[in-house]
């Protein structure tokens, strides 16, 4: 709960306050008494009366009613405080800038447990602790530089490290991002990442509030709150970008699946975004790359036009977007000739356009008019530096007219950091947005181009025998057998070939007339069958019978063989594996041995759309395969989708199920059977 006191508080306080702003409690007041608040401001300091021009008070207790109290002392000191601020002066904002908490033991976790119960009690906000503080328009609550220029209506960011909070705020601000909020939550003890994101979905104003949101997180707390208001502030026009730092899976638990053992904590993250909507980004300059681009107008396609006066970078942007699969379409001769002429002999029209190193400021907006017409142009970027000969102050005058004007985007890369260094302050001071480097923007346009809205349409389907399949899995634990997995898929709607379980050889004989032959024999209790020598495929005699049924009946921990009919086709797999606040992640991908050598396969939080699900079979780079390749058949994508879904709508009536592999599924067209099934309660 984010509480309008830490939004637009009338009365701030800072505990811990200092006349040296090297301090945090001298930087934190220096930055809220030079800034834009405009309410009442104390400081507290037991050995002072005045510090920074600010009346000081001894103790906490003789403040006045405070709505929004910064601290800046040590971390022993901070529970008896915040009760004081909490009991007597009703105070409902509290920022903790002190580190020395749970980073640092267990007396540490305990220290915020106890703040975040007395805020919690007093239906107030907690920040922090170890963070930076936070600011917007209306007050700047923090202890570091840069304090940008705040406007309703920038980029917010959220971070839960402090350090790394800043230096995102330098990146993006040598690029021209302007900001409107910043809010560094440290430890999180109260209010989270996913909580600022609540508030600012519930206080999302059109017009005001903003329409990029950029995230730093080290630890997802509450991923469907993450889910439904990210979802909710794309569907009203804003647009998310987030790093996720802590992404190595160093521990690794047993799994039973093969989906089990392939799946990590980081693909669930990946599977939220996805479904959220959040573009993930793996670095602090790929995120600000991200947020500038999103700063610009909205681009409608893949096809770009360059604009360069050096060959070179066009050509390295050419590269990169055409490798990422957007398209930098050549302009014919006739359509260009009119343009050409415009241009110095020498110049190329061809796209990239390269109008020299001698272009002018009245060429380049002859060229950015000209695409900005072209049907077959949906965004446009221009390279524009300076050898040193002259100033570039009216081409980057003309490029920020032409942003203003223009019906597409334009970006546009600055590489002469020293050359042209004023004139490319003036351009950030004025409002533009650009970028250093070919290969950032060219990879942020990818990112954007791939972008894909969340889908927050939830179909009504249902299973037709839910009270049989609950009554079915009622109190199982661990795996379940084999047989019980199959009347699970009976009962689900997911084909299998029939079989039979058995445990004697004369049992096996009796099986194999009924079933008919060619069969298929696998030993029943390891779970990884292939792994110890547990599948027979093409069994076409009695004979071959008796001789597998001994062999896999003396695998260690079999409790019995399966026999069932041989089916033919290309595998697949679909698989769920359960995430901890998560929830579950299901896979599908190249079935049999192949997913593990392949390690091709797409994922998806469920529960999954039948969009989703045909997005996940598009998505595979086996795709062709599953399509058919080569006069082989493949495999119906809508029929592979329909089972996809099924095992969703199965994990919505069974959220028990913690891993459940059918690897393989096989068949042609529009035949699907499950040959194999495993499934941990």
């Amino acid at each position: 709960m984010i509480t309008p006191q830490l939004i637009n508080p009338k009365s701030i306080a800072v505990i811990g306050a200092s006349e040296n702003i090297e301090k945090p409690g001298g930087k934190a007041l220096y930055n809220v008494k030079n800034g834009t608040f405009d309410g009442n401001l104390y400081a507290v300091n037991p050995k002072n009366d005045n510090i920074q021009g600010v009346k000081t008070f001894k103790n906490v207790s003789d403040l006045p009613q405070t709505d929004l109290a910064i601290l800046a002392i040590p971390a022993n000191l901070c529970v008896p405080t915040i009760k004081v601020l909490f009991e007597e002066k009703d105070t409902k904002a509290v920022i903790v800038l002190s580190a020395g908490f749970s980073e640092m033991g267990p007396m540490g976790k305990k220290l915020e447990k106890e703040m975040a119960h007395l805020a919690d009690k007093n239906k107030a906000t907690l920040i922090g602790p170890n963070c930076i503080g936070v600011m917007n328009p209306l007050h700047q609550s923090v202890f570091v530089s840069p304090v940008p220029k705040l406007e309703w209506g920038g980029t917010t960011l959220v971070s839960s490290s402090g350090a790394t909070c800043v230096f995102i705020l330098e990146s993006a601000l040598s690029k021209g991002l302007s900001f409107s909020s910043v809010f560094s939550v440290g430890n999180a003890v109260q209010t989270s990442v996913e909580d600022v994101l609540e508030h600012l979905n519930e206080t999302y104003e059109k017009g005001k509030s903003a329409k990029t949101i950029l995230m730093y997180i080290e630890s997802i707390k509450k991923p469907q709150v993450l889910l439904k208001n990210a979802q909710e502030l794309i569907a009203k026009g804003c647009r998310i970008a987030a790093v996720k730092s802590g992404t190595s899976d160093a521990g690794g638990r047993a799994a039973a699946s093969h989906t089990g053992a392939m799946l990590n904590s980081d693909m669930a993250v990946d599977a939220l975004f996805r479904k959220a909507g959040i573009i993930r980004c793996n670095s602090r300059g790929e995120l600000t790359a991200i947020g500038a681009v999103l700063q610009h107008r909205k681009l409608n396609g893949k096809r770009i036009a360059i604009i360069t006066h050096a060959g070179g970078p066009g050509v390295m942007l050419t590269d990169v977007l055409s490798i990422g699969g957007m398209k930098v379409p050549r302009l014919p001769d006739e359509l260009m000739s009119d343009l050409r002429a415009e241009l110095f002999e020498g110049a190329s029209t061809a796209n990239p356009i390269d109008i020299l190193a001698t272009g002018t400021a009245e060429q380049l907006e002859k060229c950015i008019t000209f695409c900005d017409n072209l049907e077959n142009i949906d965004g446009i970027v221009v390279i524009f530096g300076s050898p040193g000969l002259f100033s570039n102050i009216d081409a980057y005058r003309v490029i920020r007219e032409q942003q203003n004007s223009c019906r597409k985007p334009i970006y546009t890369i600055l590489p002469s950091i020293l050359n042209a260094k004023e004139e490319m302050d003036q351009f950030v001071e004025e409002g533009g947005v650009f970028f250093e480097d070919e290969f950032v923007l060219g990879n942020a346009l990818l990112s954007e181009s791939r972008y894909v809205a969340p889908n927050v349409e939830k179909e009504a389907r249902k299973l037709k025998n839910e009270i049989e399949i609950k009554a079915l899995l009622k109190n199982k634990k661990g795996l379940i057998s084999n047989q019980i997995g199959f009347e699970l898929l009976d009962l689900v709607g997911i084909k299998r070939p029939k079989n039979k379980i058995i445990s004697t050889e004369g049992e096996a004989i009796n099986a194999a007339q009924e079933l008919g032959f060619p069969l298929v024999m696998k030993v029943v209790g390891p779970a990884h069958k292939s792994d110890v020598g547990g599948v027979v495929l093409d069994v076409a005699s009695v004979d071959a019978v008796k001789e597998n049924f001994n062999r896999l009946i003396g695998i260690r921990n079999a409790t019995g063989v399966e026999l069932s009919q041989m089916e033919h086709g290309l595998e697949v797999l679909i698989g769920v594996k359960k995430e901890p606040g998560f929830g579950h992640i299901i896979t599908c991908g190249l079935g049999g041995i192949f997913v593990e050598i392949l390690n091709d396969i797409q994922y998806a939080l469920a529960p999954i759309t039948k969009s989703e699900a045909l997005r996940m079979i598009r998505s595979l780079k086996s795709y062709k395969l599953i399509q058919g390749a080569r006069g082989k058949e493949g495999i119906s994508e809508e029929v592979f989708a329909d089972v996809i879904c099924k095992v969703s709508d199965l994990l919505t009536i069974v959220p028990e199920i913690e891993e459940m592999d059918l690897n393989p599924l096989m068949g042609r067209g529009h035949h699907l059977s499950a040959v194999d099934v495993v499934i941990k309660m």
